[in-house]
């Protein structure tokens, strides 16, 4: 009898293990909702947001008004995001998804860029985008990281891999704009260029040319460039 317990509690233990490493992304709430307190407000710092006291939940907490204006995307890669995170709705805590609008002016490019905590799936609907994602360093050294590229047109719907440096381009003549949703109320982005070459303090630049097999003075060339966030 004690061991069938013994095998059971053990069963019990591996499985709730392999559920916890299984979530994808953020995982469930454990209530209806957990509106977020902000920050400046929390007394404590937590994975996620502090809850707001649910008698005091107004139905604000779950609405972001103005979506459907464009973004403004005078500045040197010609795109804007205009996000819809927690940060916008409070609500969305614990609820595991947010959303965005892209703006893309012509010719406009949202650079190559990575969501480490978030799949997305993208929608145009506006204009001709080319898009792609490059997976992450293969198993066998002999081989290169894949590209998967798509050129797509209003209506058509795009997913870029949670973690995965994806892009979009905005190929057409005129303006274009997509909107996406994202596997988490927080996915966090990290723009290839301004994390490498405008990070604050900035790598050492013996790092980087060993990096890139590159002189010296094209690392200082793009250090010194204004790495334009557009987030």
């Amino acid at each position: 009898m004690k061991i069938v317990v013994l095998l059971s509690v053990t069963t019990i233990f591996v499985v709730s293990c392999l559920a916890t490493l299984a979530y994808a992304s953020d995982p469930s709430p454990l209530q209806d909702f957990c509106v977020a307190v902000k920050d400046a407000d929390a007394a404590v710092f937590v994975n996620g947001k502090v809850c707001k006291n649910p008698d005091m939940v107004v139905a604000e907490d779950f609405f972001f008004p103005g979506l459907n204006k464009p973004g403004n995307t005078s500045n040197p890669v010609g795109s804007r995001v205009t996000p819809v995170n927690v940060n916008q709705i409070p609500g969305l805590n614990t609820l595991g998804i947010s959303a965005v609008r892209i703006d893309y002016a012509p010719n406009g490019l949202n650079p190559p860029h990575t969501h480490p905590r978030a799949t997305e799936i993208l929608v145009v609907m506006e204009g001709t985008l080319y898009v792609g994602f490059v997976t992450s360093n293969p198993a066998n050294p002999a081989l290169k990281n894949k590209l998967f590229t798509k050129y797509l047109y209003p209506g058509d719907v795009f997913v870029f891999p949670e973690g995965l440096i994806h892009f979009q381009f905005n190929v057409g003549k005129t303006n274009a704009v997509a909107f996406a949703g994202l596997s988490s109320q927080n996915p966090g982005v990290i723009t290839v260029a301004n994390a490498v070459f405008g990070s604050d303090p900035k790598i050492n630049p013996a790092v980087l040319t060993k990096a890139f097999q590159v002189e010296k003075n094209v690392i200082d060339y793009l250090q010194a460039q204004f790495w334009t966030d557009i987030n």
